[in-house]
C-alpha cells in the first residue's frame, strides 16, 4: 500500500463512488483503458482485489469497503494540507490585529518588522496591554493573536510556546548587593522592591517566586510600565524584578545591574495564543508560523549573551 499513489486513490474512490469504469473515466476526463490500469495498479499494492466484475456491474469487495475508508481519509487530508497552502499563498493581503503584552514590545517590533519585509500587502494593528487587559481583548475578539506569557485559563485558548522567557533581579549599578557575588533570597529582605502593578505577568512571576522561596518582599513602589519601573531601580529607588527582554540596552550600556540570586533567573515561556473559536485569517496564520519558526533564535541571538553560560541554551 505505500507505494500507492495519490492518483491510483482519487481514481478508486470515483469508481467506489459511481460503481462504473466508464462514467469514473468520464469524470475524471480519462480513458477507461486508464482508468483500469490504475485500479490493477492500485490492487497490486494493496494485495487484494477492490471490485467485483460481473459482467457490466460492478460492486466493491470486502476488501473494497474498508481500503475506501482510508483512501478517502488519506485524500480529504491532503485537500485540507492544498487548502491551507492556498489560504497561506493569499496572506500577502488582510488586516491583521495583533496584541500582545507591554514586556514584549522589546522584541516583537523587530520580527514585525522582519514579517512585514515578507507579507508587504499585510496592514498590521497593534494593542498592548498588561496580561488582564490582553485576556480581554482576546475574549472580546478584539485581536486577531496575542504574544503573551503565561496563557489565560479562563478561555478556551490555542496557546504555543515559542522561546523561554527568563526574569531576572535588577539593581541600580551603584547597589551594594552588587559588590556581594552570589546572593541568597534572604539576602534580599532588608531592601526595598519597585513592583509592577496587579495584572501584569512579571508581577505574577515575581510573587509565585517568593511565595515559593517564603520570603514576603518590602513593596516600596509599584508602576504601570516597564520604562517607568526601570528609569526608578537606575535611579536607587530600589530592586526590580523584570524580564531579561527589557532591559537588553540598559545591560549593554552597564545603566542598570543584574543581581546573581539563587534561583534565578526564573523561566517562564513567551506564547502565541488565539481563542479557538476564532477562525484564523491567512494573514493571522502566517503570522503563526513566522513567530513559531523565528522568535526563539531570534530571542537567543539578541539576549542569551547575558545569561549565565548553564542557562544561556534555554
Amino acid at each position: 500500500m505505500k507505494n500507492a499513489t495519490f492518483r491510483q486513490l482519487r481514481v478508486f474512490c470515483e469508481v467506489a463512488k459511481t460503481l462504473s469504469f466508464a462514467r469514473a473515466a468520464e469524470n475524471l476526463h480519462l480513458s477507461p483503458p486508464a482508468i483500469t490500469m490504475q485500479i490493477k495498479e492500485l490492487e497490486g499494492h494493496v494485495g487484494m482485489t477492490l471490485f467485483q466484475r460481473e459482467g457490466k456491474k460492478v460492486s466493491l469487495t470486502t476488501a473494497g469497503e474498508y481500503m475506501l475508508v482510508y483512501a478517502r481519509k488519506i485524500l480529504a487530508t491532503i485537500k485540507d494540507a492544498e487548502d491551507v497552502a492556498a489560504k497561506l499563498q493569499r496572506a500577502e493581503i488582510g488586516v491583521l490585529t495583533i496584541g500582545m503584552v507591554s514586556t514584549a514590545k522589546y522584541f516583537l517590533m523587530k520580527l514585525l518588522a522582519e514579517f512585514r519585509e515578507k507579507h508587504h500587502g499585510v496592514e498590521l494593528k497593534l494593542a498592548t496591554g498588561n496580561r488582564d487587559q490582553l485576556v480581554k481583548m482576546l475574549h472580546s475578539n478584539e485581536v486577531d493573536i496575542a504574544i503573551m506569557g503565561r496563557p489565560p485559563k479562563e478561555l478556551h485558548t490555542r496557546a504555543e510556546p515559542f522561546a523561554a522567557h527568563p526574569h531576572v533581579f535588577v539593581a541600580a549599578p551603584h547597589h551594594p548587593l552588587n559588590q556581594r557575588g552570589r546572593l541568597t533570597v534572604e539576602d534580599l529582605r532588608p531592601y526595598d522592591f519597585i513592583v509592577r502593578e496587579h495584572g501584569s505577568g512579571t508581577r505574577a512571576a515575581m510573587e509565585q517566586f517568593f511565595l515559593e522561596t517564603h520570603v514576603d518582599p518590602r513593596l516600596k513602589l509599584q508602576l504601570h510600565s516597564n520604562e517607568t519601573l526601570k528609569q526608578a531601580v537606575m535611579a536607587g529607588l530600589g530592586l526590580g524584578f523584570v524580564s531579561l527582554h527589557t532591559i537588553g540596552l540598559e545591560l549593554d550600556n552597564r545603566l542598570i545591574s543584574m543581581l546573581d540570586v539563587n534561583g534565578a533567573p526564573v523561566f517562564r515561556a513567551w506564547n502565541v495564543v488565539h481563542t479557538l473559536s476564532k477562525m484564523l485569517s491567512p494573514a493571522a496564520e502566517s503570522f503563526r508560523y513566522f513567530i513559531l519558526e523565528h522568535g526563539e533564535s531570534y530571542l537567543a541571538q539578541q539576549f542569551g549573551h547575558h545569561l549565565p553560560v548553564n542557562e544561556a541554551g534555554l
